[in-house]
């Protein structure tokens, strides 16, 4: 092999980095490394006390923030700009129907399903909201629980996804605008600038984001794997251990990515949905069906009519903060909205890249609903099993909690094990964990790549190595300097600021799709006019 074909991959990863994203990114995620191993002790409070001022003093922004997203989702879904094509007049979706949900559910939310499936619902069940009213582990408690998993789960957390997505895959499909967050603010600073000190301001904060939400999803599953080995095995591999484990998951996924979208994220997505069913439907009949249905149809109900004050719900806190009854809102609905927030550049880019040739309806309607639709199943049959095991006397998952310090990631097992077939479903569950990770991973890596190539839609190996490689360590570094909390923290941290990108991406639609030429095009696009007529209008 010559010396100028050695240098090719490197040379070729070089001359594609936009050094103004990259580099931010790269030494705030070495740093933070490095605190956590030099003095981890001091890491940890820094960030506690940013977290603790963040959702004391700023809950009531994520919420807000949050439902007005999930309202203008609600009008892109039902609305006229719904028609929008996302490409092309004529132009056909990239990917068929199934491998599209397929992929664009595996790299949402579905690790942190798998992860909180099973736990959610049975800690409300103990403590129920301060909205309820209801008494712990009492049959209104049992309802509420499911209820608010849906809340926790459903429209909101997809919302923020697709706000993200639908303005990236409209201007770089329609504009060739580059695949990256900073293309949102296109029309704000103009398609020309989006290599000006603005546009990359935003495309570092979503790196940053980026970096939180996903260390926390690589922590919480890592150790739910770790958990399940220890209490199916009682193989108890301790910190060396959890490195150990979180770094092979790392080269996993790291695999995955480099294959590419379709031969590597692709199959994994559709072997993901097809366990994820099987296992659904195994719980669901092997487990209370009658109470399952019963419950979670009375949850159902109540996350529909309650939506909107659970939406707005902070609890009774001082100078419009969050209080002492509102620390459920705050451990809870601020975290995982804090959560979804630092998912959504990396979640919106990647669906915005197989987004092609897709109307904003399709892509909002699915991203939204049809992603709720399936969300909402696992969670009344996971939560449910769980509540009703407990209730029952049949399996003591709350005592299983104390004992393990209530790690939820240890409440899957004794659910599993109290069913019949318990250790068969035991094992689907460790890998669905494991494959979901690998699914959420490669995209997340992938959107990390694209980010800091300056939207590169196929950025080099050499890339996505680079930011699996910090992934996994910064996750490791997480769990092993404070666990689930460390990371719960980190998702809050990190995903607030990106709220106000998601605010922005909102009025730009509203302005673009909303303007006189977005006008011209919808009509266009539902008669038999030419695409050059639309086109040179459109432009």
């Amino acid at each position: 092999m010559s010396e100028r074909d050695a240098d090719g991959p490197l040379r070729a990863f070089l001359d594609e980095l936009d050094f103004a994203v990259f580099s931010p990114g790269f030494l705030v995620t070495v740093i933070v490394v490095a605190a956590f191993l030099v003095r981890p002790d001091a890491a940890f409070e820094r960030m506690e006390s940013a977290n603790t001022f963040l959702w004391k003093s700023l809950g009531w922004a994520y919420l807000v923030s949050m439902f007005s997203l999930v309202v203008f989702v609600l009008y892109l879904i039902f609305g006229p700009w719904g028609n929008i094509k996302l490409g092309a007049k004529d132009e056909e979706p990239e990917f068929s129907f199934p491998a599209y949900f397929a992929m664009l559910f595996s790299a949402g939310i579905a690790a942190g399903i798998v992860f909180w499936g099973p736990a959610e619902a049975i800690f409300h069940y103990s403590t129920p909201s301060p909205l309820s009213g209801s008494e712990p582990r009492s049959t209104g408690a049992a309802v509420d629980a499911l209820q608010y998993t849906f809340f926790h789960w459903g429209l909101s957390a997809w919302s923020a996804y697709v706000i993200v997505a639908i303005p990236i895959a409209y201007f770089a499909y329609r504009k060739d605008a580059p695949m990256r967050i900073s293309t949102i603010i296109g029309p704000i600073v103009g398609f020309d600038n989006l290599d000006g000190p603005m546009a990359k301001s935003v495309d570092v904060l979503a790196v940053f984001a980026t970096i939180g939400g996903i260390a926390t999803t690589l922590g919480l599953v890592g150790r739910q794997f770790l958990v399940g080995l220890e209490y199916s095995g009682g193989v108890a591999l301790g910190d060396t251990g959890t490195v150990l484990v979180i770094t092979g998951l790392t080269v996993a996924f790291t695999l995955s990515v480099a294959l590419g979208v379709e031969r590597g994220i692709l199959r994994i997505s559709y072997f993901n949905m097809g366990l994820f069913g099987v296992l659904t439907a195994l719980a669901f009949v092997l487990g209370p069906t009658v109470y399952i249905v019963t419950v979670g149809t009375q949850a159902l109900g109540g996350y529909i009519n309650e939506f909107v004050t659970m939406s707005l719900y902070l609890g009774a806190g001082e100078t419009g903060g969050v209080g002492a009854d509102g620390d459920f809102v705050g451990a809870w609905t601020i975290f995982y909205w804090a959560w979804w927030f630092s998912w959504a550049p990396f979640v919106g880019l990647f669906i915005a890249r197989i987004s092609r040739g897709r109307t904003v309806r399709q892509v909002a309607a699915t991203g939204v609903l049809a992603s709720t639709s399936v969300t909402i199943p696992w969670f009344a049959t996971m939560g449910g099993t769980s509540i009703y095991l407990q209730s029952s006397g049949q399996a003591n998952i709350l005592g299983t909690l104390e004992a393990w310090a209530f790690d939820e990631a240890v409440a899957g097992y004794p659910l599993f094990e109290a069913l019949p077939g318990g250790e068969l479903l035991t094992v689907l569950f460790l890998v669905l964990v494991t494959t979901f990770f690998v699914t959420s991973a490669d995209s997340s890596t992938l959107a990390l790549a694209m980010l800091t190539t300056g939207g590169k839609e196929s950025p080099s190996t050499i890339n996505r190595v680079i930011w699996g490689s910090l992934m996994g360590a910064l996750a490791s570094l997480l769990m092993v300097g404070g666990g689930t909390e460390a990371l719960q923290q980190a998702a809050i941290i990190a995903g607030g600021p990106f709220a106000i990108i998601t605010l922005i991406a909102v009025a730009v639609m509203i302005s673009t799709f909303g303007g006189r030429r977005a006008v011209f095009l919808r009509e266009n696009e539902s008669s038999s006019a030419s695409t050059g007529a639309a086109a040179s209008e459109d432009d």
